[in-house]
């Protein structure tokens, strides 16, 4: 599970991508891809491998005027299955 003080990152080879063709936000890795919501494209966009789980949500959690506990589980639950795939590491 990813901690408050964790800083999520994209390892090598894994970026964000606009797909034209399809119109649509893409997570891509080597011979993987996943097709992003906004909500994933927003968190993801939110990444850049120096800020910290916790300032992530509440970054997210202003620019939405969203609950920022909403905001960290639901996150948590999108970053952690990520991670499951390979698509994301943390640094702790």
């Amino acid at each position: 599970m990813i901690a408050p003080a964790d800083i999520p990152y994209l390892p090598r080879g894994v970026r964000l991508h606009f797909d034209k063709v399809r119109d649509n936000w893409m997570l891509l890795a080597p011979e993987r891809a996943i097709r992003l919501d906004p909500i994933g494209h927003a968190i993801l966009s939110a990444i850049d491998g120096e800020k910290s789980f916790q300032a992530i949500t509440q970054t997210l959690s202003q620019t939405y005027n969203a609950p920022a506990e909403e905001i960290e589980k639901d996150s948590a639950g999108f970053l952690n299955a990520l991670k499951d795939r390979r698509f994301l590491e943390v640094r702790r």
